[in-house]
């Protein structure tokens, strides 16, 4: 599969077409800020935006998207339930809140944020009834290791859709990769470029330079050429600009292999199967 746009779209387990390429708004803060970082990746072509009940920014995800001229049904709006509510059991209420702040008639694809030990298979049968109910296009997963997914899936009827986790040079994950693929759950990318340390790698260094590309555009080409969905965050108009210019050039095989040889499972964010909070 070569993805050659920033409108070509993958084909979800249960039919629903995502976006390959989205915007994430972690740190994006409510007002002038997470709007106008919405409005300039809107200009750009981006139609799939990623944010999370834990980020407090949904009202301005959903008035920037209501005050935009981009159709509804163009725009694929992602975002999650915190752990603090899957724990107290209350996923649906959640929903809703989220929903109202948004300010929309359905979300797109809505996520288990982590993988809360105890709690979410209950919750997941909780989205399986929201998702009957139509008000969510897609449920999916984000944090999941393949021990999660298993005992998900070994006690529900829906599979997840996608599985939202860190993935970079240094975190490739090929295992889960797999187990996601086998099971038709799509892999996507959050801290795609390291929280920045992919600009002090040398090879990434190289690479940029072959191609006049930066480190950033490199490494979300990589992404895209594996297949994972990704959703770089900024709310610097010209890195949203820049980060949607990787369509006019490609890795080659043995470059692909470069960076992927770069794994040494290092994490920029906590870890899924030890984390408390």
């Amino acid at each position: 599969m070569s993805i050659q746009s920033i409108s070509d779209k993958t084909t979800l387990n249960n039919g629903v077409q995502m976006p390959w390429l989205g915007l994430g708004v972690f740190e994006s803060r409510e007002g002038g800020e997470i709007e106008n970082a919405i409005h300039t990746a809107f200009e750009q072509g981006y139609r799939s935006i990623d944010t999370a009940s834990f980020y407090y920014n949904e009202r301005g995800v959903g008035k920037a998207i209501q005050e935009s001229n981009v159709p509804r049904k163009e725009i694929f709006v992602t975002t999650k339930i915190w752990n603090d509510d899957v724990r107290a059991g209350r996923t649906k209420q959640a929903f809703e809140i989220s929903l109202e702040k948004l300010g929309l008639d359905y979300i797109d694809l809505y996520l288990i944020h982590w993988p809360v030990g105890g709690h979410f298979v209950q919750a997941w049968k909780d989205l399986e009834e929201i998702y009957q109910s139509g008000l969510v296009k897609a449920i999916g997963v984000s944090n999941f290791m393949v021990h999660h997914l298993q005992e998900l899936m070994d006690s529900s009827e829906i599979i997840p859709t996608v599985n939202q986790v860190e993935f970079h040079p240094r975190l490739v994950q090929p295992k889960l990769r797999q187990f996601c693929k086998e099971n038709k759950i799509q892999f996507e990318a959050w801290s795609p470029l390291m929280r920045g340390e992919i600009f002090s790698i040398p090879q990434i260094n190289d690479l940029a330079k072959k191609y006049n590309k930066t480190e950033a555009q490199i490494v979300l080409r990589w992404d895209l050429q594996h297949e994972v969905v990704t959703i770089p965050k900024s709310a610097k108009p010209e890195r949203i600009i820049a980060n949607a210019q990787i369509f006019d050039f490609e890795l080659k095989p043995e470059e692909m292999d470069l960076l992927d040889g770069l794994d040494n499972a290092t994490r920029t964010g906590p870890d899924p199967n030890n984390f408390n909070f």
